[in-house]
């Protein structure tokens, strides 16, 4: 095909260089990452611990997005993918005036502990929560802690901060008390189980923490580990929680061909009823792992918004709040 030596030669200098760019930028951008994702315009930041928290902060170098080119596609589009978050924040996304039921959702998104899922199962979920008149308050945990003695300690700190404060400035931001839940996923469903269920807590650092810092609702979605499993489809609740009457109700979404065994939602759905709790556990035949609300055609499990929807109205959660 290429009869002129010379000209093979520059193309296959040319087609080096520019393999070599590529590399070098995937390098550079695993290794500093691209600028980190910058407040919704619409959205307001809090900061979960005060200044004086020390203790409540990691070292993990500039945050930073490390989204590229060459990750996976979640129906047609990448996710983005925060990491070095040393400080945790809430990003409030208040409902629309028009339609706000005074119910809130904290919205934990998954990463393994390693990075934050930030739109897959984050801002695209309090798009979703805010046009069905929920207040949703995306958390923007520490990470990463993957590699901690509890990886999971930290994040569920934060969560727990974020519900009492929630509660704490509910007059001033228009917002019922007693209508605040947790939607987590994968990762982030441990969380708001630990938080839901946890004996653990933190020590109160002021009048915040005077607060509950339990949900009334959880929502985990292909969450793992979510039950201690015994191997034969069967389990126990984790150690370190109680799975009592008074426990949160539950919503649990799951795809038996998701790579986390389907039994962690079975199970734990099972527990709740044992415990006289009531739940609602949906389980589709496809639609594997990390799919967060993305529509996605002849996929049922991705119709999972509307049956949660269902869910909170049938509990009263998405009634017009009083004026």
């Amino acid at each position: 095909m290429f009869q002129n030596p010379l000209l093979l030669s520059e193309l296959i200098a040319v087609t080096s260089l520019l393999g070599l760019a590529v590399a070098g930028w995937l390098v550079f951008v695993r290794q500093f990452g691209a600028p980190t994702v910058p407040l919704a315009e619409h959205a307001e930041l809090v900061m979960v611990w005060p200044e004086t928290a020390t203790a409540k902060q990691i070292k993990v170098g500039k945050e930073r997005d490390r989204t590229n080119v060459f990750d996976d596609l979640i129906a047609g589009k990448r996710v983005q993918r925060i990491t070095n978050v040393g400080q945790a924040e809430l990003h409030f996304w208040p409902a629309p005036a028009d339609c706000n039921t005074g119910t809130s959702v904290v919205v934990c998104p998954g990463g393994g502990f390693h990075i934050l899922a930030w739109d897959l199962e984050g801002t695209e979920i309090a798009t979703w929560l805010n046009s069905i008149g929920v207040n949703a308050f995306i958390l923007k945990h520490r990470v990463p802690t993957a590699k901690q003695a509890s990886p999971s300690a930290a994040p569920t700190e934060d969560l727990q901060r974020a519900i009492a404060l929630i509660r704490h400035n509910a007059s001033q931001w228009n917002l019922n008390p007693d209508q605040v839940g947790a939607v987590g996923f994968s990762s982030g469903s441990l969380m708001i189980l630990e938080a839901a269920l946890g004996t653990r807590s933190y020590e109160p650092l002021d009048e915040v923490d005077e607060q509950d810092r339990r949900p009334n609702f959880i929502i985990p979605m292909y969450g793992a580990p979510l039950v201690d499993l015994d191997g034969n489809g069967a389990g126990k609740i984790l150690d370190g929680m109680e799975l009592t009457k008074e426990a949160p109700v539950a919503f649990l979404v799951h795809a038996r061909d998701d790579y986390v065994p389907v039994e962690n939602s079975l199970v734990l759905a099972k527990l709740y009823r044992e415990a006289g709790v009531p739940v609602e556990c949906h389980v589709f035949e496809t639609g594997g792992h990390g799919f967060g609300a993305r529509s996605v055609a002849d996929n049922p499990i991705t119709d999972w918004p509307r049956l949660c929807e269902s869910w909170m109205r049938q509990n009263g959660w998405l009634k017009m709040a009083a004026k």
